[in-house]
């Protein structure tokens, strides 16, 4: 039996989680408990991972159900665009790079100096794109420089 404190359940009040639809929940799960030291909650039906001070709850996709009448869940295919994504905050984010490239992650660049912050992107097995981030000039008040203007 889980602990009513280690499941997203709040006796009170709301609890944000993340939910990610997966191809294989058994290699989800294990990406990140391993990558991001995650504590599995529960195996499966739905896989629940609590990270840090938050859940990630991970099924397959499906149909519709009663209570979505018309929502299909499926996860991203290669080149698909991206409307949402995690943004996970570190404190020593070269620490981390560095621990999660040992587990097997693997990061669209290298973490990149944006001003107000160091940040990087990686994907998880099914292609969610998960920002890392570590705040650095923000917390002097230097914050990044505005979008380029749309020039169409």
């Amino acid at each position: 039996m889980v602990e009513r404190d280690a499941l997203p359940a709040p006796e009170r009040g709301l609890v944000l989680t993340h939910f990610l639809t997966v191809r294989d929940v058994a290699r989800s799960r294990a990406f990140y408990a391993d990558v991001f030291g995650g504590e599995v909650v529960l195996e499966e039906n739905p896989a629940i991972v609590k990270v840090a001070n938050t859940w990630i709850i991970m099924n397959p996709g499906g149909g519709p159900t009663p209570d979505k009448p018309d929502v299909t869940l499926s996860p991203p295919e290669p080149g698909d665009p991206v409307s949402a994504f995690m943004n996970v905050r570190v404190a020593d984010i070269a620490a981390f790079h560095a621990e999660a490239t040992a587990q097997g992650a693997r990061f669209l660049t290298d973490p990149i100096d944006r001003k107000a912050e160091i940040r990087c992107y990686m994907r998880d097995p099914d292609g969610h794109l998960i920002e890392i981030g570590q705040a650095t000039g923000m917390l002097h008040g230097r914050y990044a420089d505005p979008p380029a203007a749309d020039t169409r």
